[in-house]
Formats: structure tokens, sequence, C-alpha cells
């Protein structure tokens, strides 16, 4: 046996276990002793994208694909696979047109190749091209059609890629049982490895990606432990532990586990960077998720930014930033403007959480109601832990804003546990800060002041940068006065603002103003001037009254 005949042994030996960096470190030796055949150039290619070498990869397979077509025995089957898989590479690097070419080859090649299951796959594009466009029956028909040629072929690719477009279908339907069911059915043969691993990153990342809009924590955190212990078997997978991390992060972030979540979207931006455009602009909005979080509002906008650029719609988080600088009207634009561009209510579902906050900022509250009534009827039909606690949070917003205190308590109060059951500490800690507002407002300050002093310890755990101050333990009031009306007052004689107020008791500025309604009630005032002389003669100015 000679030298070249071993090394080509060692190299396909390694790519069948996938040892990506040794089949690819002997290909390239046997390449530079003698042309490779065809199918060695498509394992070299493959080898190199999992490697992360995405110009050598399209090079090797751009040769693979004209060895399939001119060699002494013509296969256009291979050949327009090659291309299809070429074409999915330029499309993640966000070169549609190279894509879009690429695809038209592979579709030509078919066109005199009846029964195969490569048509299968490039049906499967209608499948995506219906979800995009909500139009969800015909998603559900063009998977079931391309379902039953992988299972006439004994294709699992196709199979499982497929039922995971079958179920986000259904999901979108309102069918959430019957969907959950075939996405989770649809990742058995990935976590098995009886997919195509190259289709495999794609499958997992629509499961997740429906996860994501259904708040569907526990299934998305199981996949994705799943899925990691699958990666395991790989020597080395850049794409796909790059993917994984994107979503990895997702849940991080919801857990509070933010430095982790930085170093993972990190890793994933400087990976991904040449591979895959949409991989990089979902970190970066979760970078920005997790900078606003914090309090790092340039800097999340900054992040918002850059996923823009790469692609990716930055709001609702964007307006968010925005309402925390105190620019309820800018958000509210820019949440109808995105709001109109889908008619999708399952991925409407964050952008109504976010504009019932913009709207009740802004002190429209028939704009919140009706974001508000959205998110409850979606919670209702999707029935997923994280929409109906983000349904129950945002009633609770609206009807404190109205008054309601009462209404509010309850449903701040379901919302408050169900995020608990989630393990989202920032989640809770920002509902137990308005749960705070509403108790206070119907009278309760013992209460009002457990769950501030609760909200404050997470914050500050957290790393939160605008962490509320700690309530006071001041006892006797004069006038009825309660303690954060005493907290508000003590402001406002030393000259600040109301909504230098609401920032530094991290209240709305809409609560601000209700305390101070009520306060020149109960003291007999009207205006601030006279406000401040009550102060300072009954001595609630400074920080004994804070």
């Amino acid at each position: 046996m000679d030298e070249l005949t071993t090394t080509l042994e060692r190299a396909r030996a390694a790519y069948a276990q996938r040892q990506w960096a040794q089949a690819r470190e002997a290909y390239l030796a046997a390449r530079a002793a003698a042309p490779l055949s065809a199918e060695d150039m498509a394992a070299l290619s493959d080898a190199a994208w999992w490697e992360g070498a995405i110009d050598e990869s399209l090079s090797a397979g751009e040769e693979a694909y004209r060895l399939f077509l001119h060699g002494d025995d013509p296969q256009p089957r291979p050949a327009a696979m090659l291309a299809i898989d070429i074409g999915f590479s330029w499309y993640l690097r966000g070169e549609e047109a190279m894509g879009s070419g690429w695809i038209s080859r592979a579709q030509r090649l078919l066109k005199g190749e009846a029964g195969c299951a490569e048509h299968g796959y490039l049906q499967s594009l209608a499948i995506d091209e219906a979800l995009g466009a909500g139009d969800f029956d015909a998603a559900l028909e063009e998977a079931r059609a391309v379902g039953a040629i992988g299972d006439r072929y004994g294709d699992e690719t196709l199979s499982s890629y497929a039922l995971v477009g079958e179920g986000v279908a259904l999901i979108k339907q309102g069918r959430v049982r019957e969907g959950l069911a075939a996405l989770d059915e649809a990742m058995l043969p990935v976590v098995a490895g009886r997919v195509r691993p190259t289709w495999a990153g794609n499958i997992y990342c629509q499961l997740m990606s429906v996860c994501h809009e259904l708040a569907d924590l526990r299934r998305a955190q199981q996949w994705t432990d799943a899925t990691a212990r699958w990666c395991e078997g790989f020597s080395n997978a850049v794409m796909f532990l790059g993917v994984c991390r994107v979503h990895r992060a997702q849940l991080l972030q919801v857990h509070g586990d933010w430095a982790l979540a930085e170093e993972e979207i990190a890793q994933v931006c400087r990976d991904l960077a040449a591979m895959n455009v949409a991989a990089v602009g979902l970190a970066l909005y979760e970078l920005g998720e997790v900078r606003r979080m914090r309090g790092d509002l340039e800097g999340a906008a900054a992040a918002y930014a850059q996923a823009h650029e790469h692609g990716k719609d930055p709001q609702p988080g964007l307006a968010l930033v925005w309402v925390a600088e105190d620019n309820p009207s800018a958000a509210l634009e820019a949440l109808a403007a995105c709001g109109a561009r889908t008619n999708d209510p399952l991925a409407k579902t964050r952008l109504w959480e976010a504009l019932v906050q913009a709207a009740v900022a802004a002190g429209d509250l028939s704009t919140a109601r009706t974001a508000a009534d959205a998110l409850d009827k979606a919670a209702a039909t999707y029935a997923s832990p994280g929409l109906l606690a983000a349904a129950a949070q945002s009633r609770g917003r609206v009807c404190l804003a109205a008054g309601d205190a009462a209404t509010a308590i309850e449903a701040l109060r379901s919302a408050c546990q169900r995020w608990q059951e989630l393990e989202a500490p920032y989640r809770v800690a920002q509902t137990r800060l308005v749960l705070a507002e509403a108790l206070e407002y119907r009278g309760d300050e013992h209460g009002a002041a457990l769950e501030q002093d609760a909200a404050a310890a997470a914050l500050t755990r957290l790393g939160v940068t605008r962490a509320p101050r700690p309530p006071s333990r001041r006892v006797a009031l004069p006038d009825g006065i309660t303690r954060r009306e005493a907290e508000v007052l003590a402001l406002v004689a030393q000259g600040l603002t109301n909504r230098e107020v609401a920032d530094a008791l991290v209240l709305s500025e809409r609560t601000v103003a209700r305390h101070l309604a009520n306060l020149y009630t109960k003291i007999g005032v009207t205006t601030r001037t006279a406000a401040t002389t009550y102060a300072h003669r009954h001595g609630l100015v400074g920080p004994s009254s804070a």
C-alpha cells in the first residue's frame, strides 16, 4: 500500500468518525500529492465547513460539484445535493444572490431526475417560504409533502426537517399540543446522529426559535442539553457549536447568568462572523438584552444597532431602551411599525408586552389596554408558562395605571409566581417593583416594602446598575402620609422634577404625579412651593425621610 492510499484511508476513517480536523488535514495532504475524487473532495469540503474554514469549504465544494458533473461517470444527483448545500452556505453568509444561483443550479440538474430524495430537499425551501409569509396552511401542506418524500426514500433528514416545519405551522395555527409533539419527534433522529449534520443545525434552530416565541423555557433547556450531548461526539463543530451557543445565551440571559451569556455571545461573534450572519445578529440582539437589563442603555443601543446591521430586527429591545430614556413616543411609533410587518400573533407577543410598557409610560391607556388584551388572547391560545406570566405582568401594569390596584395586585402576584417557577430572576424582580407600587397605592406599606426589598436584593445580585433604593423604616408620619409619599415629598423639596424623582425612586413619572396629587390632598396644599414648606416644617427633607 503506497503512502497516498494510506493517507486517503486515514482521511476517510477520520471523516466517518466525525473527526473533522484530522480528516481535513489528511485530505489536504492527499490532495497535495494527487487530485482527489469527487467523493473525497466533497468530504474535504464538509470537514472544512465543520472546522469553520468556510472559504476553503466553498472552494472544495465547487470543485467537487464540477467533478461530479464532468468526470468519467457524470452524477447529477450528488452534484445537485452539493449545489443545495453550497447555496445554503452562501445564504447563511448573507449572500442571497450567490445562494439563489446555486439553488437554481440544483433545480436545473434535477429536472431530468425523477423519483429521488433530492427533490424533497428543494421542496423543503417552500416550507420556509410559506412560514416566512405567514401562510401556515401552505406551510403545513408543503411540510407533509416533503415528509412523504422522506418516508418514501428512507431519508431521515428530510423526514425530520418536514416534521419541524409541520410542528411550527401547527403551533402558529394555535394547535400547540400537536405542534410540540411534532417538534419533539423531529429532534429524536437529530440527537441520535441519524440526520445530516449540516441540516441538523437548521432543525435545532427552528425548534429553539418557536420555543423562544412561546417562552417555553423548560423545553428549550431540555433540547439544548440533549443537543450539547450530541455535539460531544464531534472533535470540533464550529458552526453547530456556535448556533448552540446563541440559544444557550438566550437561556442564560433569562436565568440571570449574564456574565456567562456574554462570554457565549462573544465566542459566537468570533466563530461565526464569516459563516452565519443571522446567528451573529441574534447573538448581538441578546447582548443588547443583557446590557439593557443591567441598566447600560448606551451599550444596549449599540448592540441592537449592530444586530440590525446583521439583519436582525432590533425591536422590541431598542424600544424598551427608549422607554427607559423617557422617550416612550418613539418607542410607540417603532413598535407600531414593527407590528404592521407581520400577521403572526405568536411573533407579536414580545411586541405587545413592550407596547404595554411604552403606552403606560406615555399615559396612553387605550393603547396599553389593547396590547394587553392581545397578549391575554395569545397566552390563552398558546398556554405556555412564559406567555401566561408575561400576560399577567402586562395586565397588572395596565390595571395599576388605571388606578385598579386590587386587580393589578392579583395579576402581578400570579406573574411573580410564574416567573419564579421558570427561574427568571430579573423578570421576578421587575414584577415585584410594579407590585410594590400597587401595594403602596392601596395603602399596604408593609407589603410594598417587602416586595421592594426583595426586588432590590435580586437586582443587586444580578449586577443591575440602577437598583432601587431600600425603603425607609420610618414609622410615624403626619396627616396619614405614606412612606412613599414622604420619599416623593422629600425629593420634591430638594428641587427635583417629577422625572428626576421617578429616576431616583425607580418609579414611573405617572406614579410620581399620582403620589403628589394624593399628598397635596392630605396636607392641604396646591403648589410645590407650599409642599416644600410643609416638608421643612415637619422634618421630611433629607436622609431621615428616605
